[in-house]
């Protein structure tokens, strides 16, 4: 049962740079989950890929948990009841039908351990990015889910979408369709994405839905060589960044206030100004 909803929490946002030692990726989250609940936070989301990053793509593969079972779905029931907190747990590899793949999945718990929903990334990072030598293609390893997910929280109806879905508007008009209030997104924009549309990205969303956003990123170096953006952030229905983390390790967290977010959606209506809808 999801407790009432109160007109202020601190919720917040875990960045890393992960790498391919588990154990080491898990006692870093464990610390930063202790720093941001020590400041207040009920509700904290990991950012994509938290658990793991390989040296190649394909080797999440070989770790992959089946629903309701495995070592990164236990972790995640463990600190969100040991910690009395909501946790959004960034990504996992989850199985798939393809053998071959993964299904890049993202899992919301209770106070009490409990899993709440599942996500499933549905929009894959395909991309060749302009000027530089660097290519990408999530589909190679990863299978796409299907269903946009909002689910019940003390927090507000919470939505959840990760990294490269922040591209698609439409998604996040579905979101709303279904009463989303505050977007969760893990995320690992590279670091040439991510400087020139990371902020604007998110800050959009937050604004054209007059939603709370909490992005936690990935920020920093790789093993594989890969650089991740950071600048984890949370955002209001205005679209002003009430906190953030340039680079490297560290972890944000403040208010959501829903009485400011009912303010501003009496007195600036454009949710109810839509004239077009997005066909699904």
């Amino acid at each position: 049962m999801v407790n009432p909803v109160k007109t202020k929490q601190k919720v917040g946002a875990v960045q890393m740079a992960t790498g391919p030692n588990v154990n080491a990726n898990l006692f870093e989250v464990e610390r930063l989950i202790q720093e941001a609940t020590d400041n207040g936070a009920r509700l904290l989301v990991l950012p994509e890929n938290f658990a793991f990053m390989g040296r190649r793509d394909g080797d999440q593969v070989a770790m992959c948990e089946t629903d309701g079972d495995g070592p990164l779905q236990t972790f995640l029931a463990r600190i969100a009841k040991e910690h009395g907190i909501w946790v959004v747990g960034g990504t996992i590899p989850m199985v798939a039908e393809d053998e071959r793949k993964v299904r890049s999945a993202c899992l919301i718990y209770n106070d009490e351990g409990q899993r709440i929903a599942r996500y499933d990334k549905i929009h894959l990072f395909d991309v060749d990015l302009p000027g530089v030598d660097e290519h990408y293609q999530e589909s190679a390893t990863i299978e796409s889910g299907d269903d946009v997910v909002v689910v019940d929280s003390p927090f507000g109806r919470l939505g959840v979408a990760v990294c490269y879905d922040l591209r698609f508007p439409e998604m996040f008009r579905q979101m709303l369709d279904s009463g989303m209030e505050l977007l969760v997104l893990p995320a690992a924009f590279t670091a040439i994405t991510g400087k020139a549309h990371w902020e604007t990205l998110v800050r959009a969303r937050a604004v054209e839905n007059l939603a709370y956003v909490v992005a936690a990123a990935q920020g920093g170096f790789h093993i594989n060589g890969r650089e991740t953006h950071g600048h984890s952030m949370i955002v209001d229905p205005w679209g002003t960044v009430l906190a953030q983390v340039p680079r490297g390790p560290g972890c944000i967290c403040c208010a959501v206030d829903r009485e400011f977010q009912d303010s501003v959606r009496r007195s600036f209506p454009a949710l109810d100004h839509r004239r077009l809808k997005c066909s699904v």
